[in-house]
């Protein structure tokens, strides 16, 4: 048997995880068990408390075999580089990342673990030339096989219509998304203008974790989006305790973010989004690193509508359901060069490099 720990270090993590999860579980050959983290919520301001023992529950609930034991695998699947690596033996360390964005943390995160080598699998052209640049195809091992995450928009796991009746609206009005992250976020720039689109739209709003939770990000995030659904019952806030997103980015007609990995995850389905450009210069990391590995104006510059103030919001939607020719191109281009794959069988190339690299022997990845 292969043995497989799925490290969800974060609850979020896991819509990256659960297609693979589902793959190996199909094969008779696999032993699988989650591990969950902490999954902190800052409370009166300073507080930290951890939800591991909730978290959990949920997952045996769901028929999961949870474990607190990283020693005795022969493959670890992680959404981020994991703490004290060495403490995993000569497991195959698969990192999947838990979202393609531009920011620099997953590279500067691998470049600090210099004596950890990990199989990382990358969703395409642009992620590859980025490691490249990074240095970090010299230090990893590396495996480009689409994005696994994303199999359940071509696999036919979805239903469009049923989604939006499920969350209360409007099957015959065109569904917007917004789904913001917590830093840099957009939240107040764009949160007073959506009851009004709620108007004429279908509005989901889908906040990070982060903005609900308190530790990384102000409480202030999720009362501007819980002021703005109360203003107009057409707009659909998520709530807290539901992290996966995949399923209302595949009913929405128009996503609107800003430096998330979401913009890019909405782009395969070769739909156009609004983008909202923030300025970001001055966003670093402590070490003085920056916080973003390109900059957000630029980005799908050609495919992507792009907005710097509130008030430009409704006509940007209506230009991103109605795009150009030329738009529609760019959108195709830029779906290619940054997904190799949208096929619904990434999390099969993922099994498959799996067991190739384990006939090879742990030791020499």
């Amino acid at each position: 048997m292969i043995k497989v720990l799925f490290d969800v270090v974060q609850d979020y993590y896991w819509p990256s995880f659960e297609p693979i999860y589902k793959n190996l579980e199909k094969a008779e050959n696999y032993l699988l068990e989650i591990r969950v983290g902490k999954n902190q919520e800052r409370k009166l301001g300073f507080l930290l408390f951890s939800k591991k023992s909730e978290t959990q529950q949920k997952y045996i609930e769901r028929g999961f075999k949870i474990t607190d034991r990283i020693d005795g695998f022969d493959a670890v699947v992680c959404g981020d580089t994991l703490k004290n690596p060495e403490k995993y033996g000569d497991a195959v360390l698969c990192d999947v990342d838990h979202g393609p964005c531009f920011k620099t943390l997953r590279y500067r995160n691998l470049l600090k673990q210099t004596k950890t080598r990990y199989v990382c699998f990358l969703e395409g052209e642009y992620r590859r030339k980025r490691f490249e640049y990074y240095g970090l195809d010299k230090k990893e091992e590396i495996r480009v096989i689409g994005l696994p995450k994303l199999d359940p928009f071509f696999d036919g796991t979805f239903d469009r219509k049923k989604i939006i009746e499920e969350a209360g609206l409007d099957p015959s009005k065109k569904t917007i998304l917004y789904a913001p992250t917590y830093k840099p976020t957009s939240i107040f720039i764009v949160s007073p203008f959506l009851p009004a689109l709620a108007d004429e739209f279908n509005v989901i709003y889908k906040l990070h974790p982060y903005s609900w939770s308190g530790k990384y990000a102000p409480r202030s995030q999720h009362k501007a989006a819980q002021k703005a659904a109360a203003e107009n019952k057409s707009l659909f806030l998520v709530p807290q305790n539901i992290h996966n997103m995949m399923k209302y980015m595949y009913a929405a007609d128009v996503m609107i973010s800003e430096a998330s990995s979401v913009i890019n995850e909405f782009l395969s389905l070769g739909r156009c989004g609004v983008i909202v450009d923030l300025e970001h210069e001055k966003l670093r990391h402590s070490d003085g690193e920056p916080l973003l590995d390109e900059d957000p104006k630029n980005w799908l510059y050609d495919s992507f509508v792009h907005i710097r103030k509130g008030e430009e919001l409704q006509e940007a939607v209506r230009t991103a359901l109605a795009p150009s020719d030329e738009r529609i191109k760019s959108i195709e281009k830029d779906k290619k060069y940054i997904f190799k794959y949208t096929d619904g069988y990434s999390s099969e190339r993922f099994r498959t490099s799996l067991e190739e690299l384990l006939s090879q022997g742990k030791k020499e990845v």
